[in-house]
Order: C-alpha cells, then sequence, then structure tokens
C-alpha cells in the first residue's frame, strides 16, 4: 500500500487521531512529523478512551511501529507521563514500537516558562497558546540553540552545551520578564528524571524509516493541528509554529526522500476553533452553545471550550488545497441530527463584495460570512454503517459539502468510536 499523510484541513481538532487509529491496520509505521505537546488527538477503541498528545495514534496497533520524527517538538517530562498513563491502560509501550528520532530537539522546561510569560505579558493581545512551549522551542530550534536527543548519549558534551544555552536563556527570564533563573541543579534533576527515562527509545530513526521503505513497508504520516494554523500558510500570527501541511511529513519524519501516494484530510462538519485568531464563521450565544454541548467540544490538551460555528466552505476549500488532499474523512455528522435546518458558510464578504477564495490574514478581522442552510435529518444516525442506509437529507448534505470543495469524501464519521465510521 503506498504511503499516506492524515492531515487536518482546518484549524485542527477534525478527528485525526481517530482516524490515524482506524487506519492503522492496513499500515506497518506510523510517523508523527511536527508540532508536540500541544496536541489533543482523541482515541476511543477497544482498549478504553485516550488523549494524546505527543504519542502517533498507531499506539494501539499491534505490529505497528510508531515514530517521534525529528520536526516533532520533543518534550522528555511530558512524553514519559503519557506513556505512563498510556500503558497503565494496557497498552504495551517499548523500543520495538514506539522511536523517537535522535535528530529531535529537546523541549527544555524554561520553553514551557517562557510561553506563560510570554502571553501574561500579551494580556489582551495574546495568541492563544496552551502554554506547552512550541512557540519558543520553535523559536530556538531555528536560532539553533537546542539539543538534539542523540546528544543524551554524549554527556560530557551535553552538559556544556545545555549549561551554554542555561547561561544565554537565564538573560532573557531574569532581565526581559524578572523571571527566577535556572541552575545547575534543576537541570541535572530534569535529566535525570525525564530525559534517562526515553533514552531507550532514541535512535536514528531516518535509518528505520529508509529501511522500512526498501523493504516495502507502508508508513502513515500522522499531522497535528490543520492547515489555517500552518507556520507559513495559516492565518497569521495566529498560527502554529511549525508546518502542519502534508508537504513538510517528509522532512519532519527523517525521510525526506519519501512519497506520499494519498492525503486523506479531516474535515469537521461543523467548525471549531481553540484558541485566538480571526474565526469568520463563529456562532454566538444560544446557537454556539447548542452545538458545543452536541459535539463536546472542549480542548482536549486545555478543556477550554472551542469557538463553534457551521462548516465554513471557503477555509476547507483553501485547507484542502494547501494540503494537496486527495480525499476528505468527514467526522462528527452525526453531531448535526438535532438541527432542523442546518447552517453553512457559503462565502465571505470582504470590503463589500462575496468571495469564494480566502482572504490574506489581514483581511480576515472585517470578513463576514454569508450563511445558506440545508434541511437536516432530525434522526440518530451514529449506528449507521453504510451510505446507502443514511437519510437522504444526511447524504444530499456530504455530497454538497463534497461539490463545494472539489474533493471526494471516502470516510463518514457518524460516532467518536473506531467502528462508526461509513467507508463509501
Amino acid at each position: 500500500m503506498a504511503n499516506c499523510a492524515i492531515v487536518g484541513v482546518n484549524w485542527g481538532d477534525e478527528g485525526k487521531g481517530r482516524m490515524v487509529d482506524l487506519l492503522t491496520e492496513n499500515y506497518d509505521v506510523v510517523v508523527r512529523f511536527q508540532g508536540g505537546g500541544n496536541a489533543g488527538h482523541t482515541v476511543i477503541n477497544d482498549k478504553g478512551k485516550f488523549a494524546l498528545h505527543l504519542l502517533p495514534s498507531g499506539i494501539f496497533r499491534e505490529g505497528v511501529v510508531n515514530v517521534l520524527g525529528n520536526g516533532v517538538a520533543l518534550d522528555p517530562e511530558n512524553l514519559w507521563k503519557e506513556m505512563c498513563e498510556v500503558t497503565a491502560q494496557g497498552v504495551a509501550i517499548t523500543p520495538d514500537n514506539l522511536k523517537i528520532s535522535d535528530r529531535a530537539s529537546l523541549l527544555m522546561p524554561w520553553h514551557r516558562d517562557l510561553d506563560e510569560l510570554e502571553e501574561r505579558r500579551l494580556a489582551d493581545k495574546k495568541f492563544g497558546s496552551t502554554k506547552q512551549g512550541i512557540a519558543p522551542f520553535y523559536s530556538d530550534k531555528y536560532q539553533k540553540k537546542t539539543v538534539l536527543a542523540g546528544e543524551l548519549f554524549y554527556p560530557e558534551r551535553l552538559k556544556a552545551h545545555i549549561m551554554g544555552l542555561m547561561e544565554w536563556k537565564n538573560l532573557t527570564l531574569t532581565s526581559v520578564y524578572g523571571a527566577e533563573p535556572y541552575t545547575e541543579e534543576m537541570i541535572d534533576e530534569w535529566l535525570g528524571s525525564c530525559c534517562e527515562k526515553i533514552k531507550p527509545f532514541i535512535c536514528n530513526t531516518g535509518e528505520f524509516l529508509k529501511n522500512a521503505h526498501a523493504e516495502g513497508k507502508s508508513i502513515l504520516f500522522e499531522a497535528q493541528l490543520g492547515s489555517l494554523r500552518d507556520l507559513d500558510y495559516g492565518i497569521h500570527p495566529y498560527t502554529t509554529s511549525s508546518n502542519t501541511l502534508a508537504a513538510y511529513a517528509p522532512i519532519g519524519s527523517g525521510f525526506p526522500g519519501a512519497k506520499i501516494g494519498s492525503v486523506i484530510g479531516v474535515v469537521k462538519a461543523y467548525s471549531t476553533c481553540v484558541g485566538e485568531g480571526p474565526f469568520v464563521c463563529e456562532m454566538f450565544g444560544p446557537e454556539a452553545e447548542k452545538l458545543r454541548e452536541a459535539g463536546a467540544e472542549y480542548g482536549a490538551k486545555t478543556g477550554r471550550p472551542r469557538r463553534v460555528g457551521p462548516i465554513d466552505l471557503v477555509a476547507t476549500r483553501y485547507g484542502a488545497a494547501m494540503q494537496a488532499a486527495t480525499e476528505i474523512a468527514l467526522t462528527k455528522l452525526d453531531v448535526l441530527s438535532y438541527m432542523d435546518m442546518i447552517p453553512v458558510c457559503t462565502k465571505y464578504v470582504v470590503d463589500g463584495e462575496e468571495t469564494g477564495e480566502f482572504p490574506f490574514p489581514a483581511a480576515l478581522d472585517e470578513a463576514k460570512p454569508v450563511i445558506e442552510y440545508l434541511p437536516g435529518w432530525k434522526c440518530d444516525i451514529s449506528g449507521v454503517r453504510k451510505w446507502e442506509d443514511l437519510p437522504e437529507a444526511a447524504k444530499d448534505y456530504v455530497l454538497y459539502v463534497q461539490r463545494e470543495i472539489g474533493v471526494p469524501i471516502t470516510y463518514v464519521s457518524v460516532g467518536p468510536e473506531r467502528e462508526s465510521i461509513i467507508i463509501r
């Protein structure tokens, strides 16, 4: 089977984790290629309910090897906590089924501190960070001021390297933010209590992926967040600090020569958004609260109520194009079952003109949604497993979305469980 990337088309929170969990039965390797512990991939399967943040969502499938690539913000402390939580529920995690790139940079404790301090300084101009240290981490990475995971095997060099970085970072902590500096003892404690525990999982994953490819094994690339949070193509500056697009998967995975045969773009049947930034189709008041409650729309990492709205065809069309999606997985269709009429954002009004094109980020603040309505189906569809068994109104909704975004919808999710899926 050809390699595949599963990516988000909108603002994130589309349901990528449930799709990776479903489709890993067809793949040998699953790779997270970007992002960090700010992810929230909710997975429900026969082993229980899980909220994954760093672990690839293929960790539940026996025989599947999971890789954290060099593009990931590797937080040893939170990764180890997550591994302990997952293994406590009966899921085996060993160096055979989890491999960490030796070229992944370590997210240091001061990255989380700086994230929180900067959000506090920005006050009402904040970016809506999850305060997991992601922006400071990637900033340091591109300044070449991070520690590679493989350096844990070179303790003398490692210590000198970290002490130099600590001296530099303390200047910012103390003089810019008035915070307490880090000490050598604090770093020693962090290295011993967190980093030592993940060392057995660190290896040359680039070599592993190259060999897996040579042996004819198939690779599934798992992204975090979605197109509109991409550092280069998203709603700047309210983006994440890495590239969320399928095009980045080979680089961030550790296998730059990888060829991706298909790109499954995940789209929610309505829109949600965690964090700050323009969200043109946003609903407010009782209408929004009813949709939020129906979809249990609260952040998997933060618990924050997600902003909600109707499906945004302008943003979705743009996001699918940025991902070069070859097919779409439409999730949470069942949530809309309570509606008499289903709202759809079909266009934006920008500078007094209607447009179906996604605007430049600076124009989004003034954009207004054009809302149309489609008939609802008003019945429970969570038990449906065949396309032909869906109510006509539900099928019409799916086909309408497919036509408007121009990419075939091949998966329709009608519930969070692994088996709650319709394959077209």
